[in-house]
């Protein structure tokens, strides 16, 4: 039977969904097989059932906002700060000055084995009462979500109830997660945080209270009984529905969930079903919270129950499939595409291509344009102190002054970075780092090195693991279509590797391609380059390209990234220390290219000033006003390059 949920809406709801209750900081362990008191490292993520479902249905294309409370310090920013990356309306989640964020450390041991310690005691959202409940924001959306851990404390309790109450007054749809841990009513403990299931009359009658005033209810085998108090699955569903006239949705693991509307059948499977998805189960954990996003995702926009149910299968298969809760979450187009082509892997963390869109589907943030002041440059500053050392140990000052000037430029306006060096830019690197979305790439290869080698060491994984979350990788290799293939092999093999290392690690990648200093350039040179990094695998965030002559050649750059990549951020151009009416003819030919984002200039900006700086005959103000100046030029042409290509 196809059942739709169409529901009137009379134009004032701004929100599909708000969800209400957990949000705590996740601490996943990453080494997998092991004893969580035998874990090394951890990953932080945004977590509890409701912020996890906040965030999926965001992720599927919904209107959603939370409702919780936050610690006043780091954690509880952190989970603010990736609730509005994510799209979610966070104008509910309040800072509680007395109270910690709650964190829950987290491992898999084995297959379906995830041990886990909550750290909850007196916690952030669990002081979360009746004022945390706004009537214009519950009356603004088209359903709510309570939770079954906040009917455990009066005080939580009553502000559901209250949101409850609200939602119908204001023609809201209630949706009930059972959501049930035993620990955290106090039923077992703290070792025990993976326990699913201990009887409790208390827990039971304080369910059966909300199931009247619930359209929706979604629990496992285990927070059915619980909900009803009964024994067997069946007296459970008929004591439930007995209760409410709920649309109930019995997950069950690996085989998919089954849709009851309407009297329970004597055969429970005969329920309404959704397409399952045999998946490799690789972490148990938030894999309800996903399914819970993909169900809404239909239910909320009228889809069939068998429609819902198999979004919510398919996205509870990605989340089992991969380590963390909602960060693995699928997007809209991710989910889509899933369901268009499926996957030829069991275990979908696996996929290349769902992991590509994965990626480029969940950015920490989108960067439309960039234009950024490159000085990540070692040998030529090197060249300039000619063996000094004196000079030499002076270069880290005169790249902070470097951050001065572009922060000038930059004036508080997005779109603007730095790329900055490890080996003498750490302290332009802290000062970088302190401006508030300023892009910040910084390079991995050897200075000048054909084939491509990594600086400092060959072993990326061990170096990027402590790099800033938001910093871009920058490789440049010098590449061209014509070069022998022998050479090609070795270089594209050492591209793949800092591909691969920055998907492992979660960073950006620019690959820089320099393709006119071994060979000629002509209108098809540079997209025969990328062409075959693309045929190898490669996709980068972006891509830093040599200006190029023609609007043709450019033209053919766009079809192949476009072909190959819609996802790419784009291309900037580089300026091989041309000077600015060179750089202005070619960044004309460039403002004709779709996939054209901007710049990231180097020496054209601060050669000069280097080497008078160096050589002591201007100070460090004289420095900062010529690069500034330089700097803002640039930006100031390819402006009004731009507007003249929109006119």
């Amino acid at each position: 039977m196809a059942v739709s949920n169409a529901h009137p809406d009379d134009g004032t709801k701004t929100l599909d969904v708000v969800t209400i209750g957990r949000a705590s900081v996740d601490l996943y362990g990453q080494q997998i097989g092991t004893r969580l008191e035998d874990i090394g490292s951890f990953a932080k993520s945004v977590g509890g059932c409701p912020a996890n479902i906040a965030v999926g249905t965001a992720r599927l294309g919904l209107k959603s906002a939370l409702i919780t409370r936050v610690g006043h310090e780091q954690m509880g920013r952190f989970i603010r700060e990736q609730l509005d990356r994510e799209g979610v309306d966070t104008s509910g989640v309040a800072t509680d000055p007395n109270r910690l964020t709650a964190l829950v450390l987290l491992s898999v041991e084995a297959e379906g084995v995830s041990p886990m310690i909550f750290y909850r005691t007196d916690c952030a959202d669990m002081a979360l009462d009746e004022s945390n409940i706004d009537e214009a924001q519950i009356a603004s959306a088209r359903a709510i979500v309570v939770t079954g851990t906040h009917f455990s404390r009066p005080n939580s309790e009553a502000a559901q109830k209250k949101a409850i109450r609200l939602a119908k007054a204001h023609g809201a749809r209630v949706a009930f997660d059972i959501d049930y841990r035993p620990n955290l009513w106090g039923l077992a403990g703290h070792e025990a945080g993976f326990s699913r299931y201990v009887a409790s009359d208390v827990v039971s009658e304080k369910y059966k209270s909300i199931l009247p005033d619930c359209d929706l209810i979604v629990g496992t085998e285990e927070e059915v009984l619980i909900a009803s108090g009964q024994a067997d699955l069946l007296s459970a569903l008929r004591t439930i529905r007995s209760l409410s006239s709920a649309t109930i949705v019995l997950k069950r693991g690996p085989m998919g969930c089954i849709v009851y509307d309407g009297a329970i059948p004597d055969d429970l499977e005969h329920g309404i079903v959704g397409k399952g998805f045999p998946i490799e189960v690789y972490n148990v954990l938030g894999a309800g919270d996903a399914f819970m996003s993909g169900w809404l995702r239909g239910w909320l926009r009228g889809e069939p129950h068998a429609t819902s149910a198999t979004w919510a299968n398919a996205c509870g298969a990605f989340a089992v499939s991969r380590l963390l809760c909602a960060p693995e979450y699928p997007s809209w187009e991710e989910l889509s595409h899933f369901l268009a082509h499926g996957s030829r892997e069991r275990a979908l963390r696996k996929d290349a291509e769902l992991n590509h869109i994965h990626w480029a589907t969940n950015r920490r943030r989108e960067i439309p344009s960039l234009t950024a002041l490159a000085i990540d440059h070692r040998s030529q500053l090197e060249d300039l102190a000619n063996g000094d050392e004196k000079l030499l140990a002076r270069i880290p000052a005169f790249k902070a002054l470097a951050v001065t000037a572009a922060a000038r430029v930059a004036n508080g306006r997005p779109g603007f970075g730095m790329l900055l060096d490890d080996k003498y830019g750490r302290d332009a690197l802290f000062a970088a780092g302190a401006l508030k979305d300023f892009w910040i790439g910084k390079p991995i290869e050897l200075p000048g090195s054909r084939p491509l080698q990594f600086e400092f060491s060959q072993d990326l994984g061990s170096r990027l693991i402590d790099w800033p979350v938001d910093h871009c990788i920058k490789v440049l290799c010098f590449y061209h279509p014509d070069d022998a293939a022998d050479l090609k092999r070795v270089q594209i093999d050492k591209l793949r590797s800092a591909y691969e290392a920055a998907r492992k690690v979660g960073r950006d990648l620019l690959v820089e391609i320099i393709a006119g200093k071994h060979g000629t350039l002509d209108d098809n040179t540079i997209s025969r380059a990328l062409t075959e990094l693309y045929d190898a695998g490669i996709k980068p965030d972006w891509w830093k390209l040599e200006p190029q002559a023609s609007p043709a050649a450019w033209a053919a750059v766009d079809r192949v990234i476009e072909t190959n990549d819609p996802y790419c951020r784009g291309v900037v151009l580089l300026g091989l220390e041309a000077p600015q009416d060179v750089l202005e003819a070619g960044f004309a030919a460039a403002r004709t290219a779709r996939t054209v984002k901007g710049f990231a200039v180097g020496r054209t900006i601060f050669a000069d000033a280097a080497k008078r700086w160096l050589a002591g005959t201007i100070s460090d103000d004289a420095a900062i006003d010529d690069m500034a100046r330089r700097f803002g030029a640039l930006v100031e042409i390819w402006e009004r390059l731009g507007k003249s290509q929109a006119a």
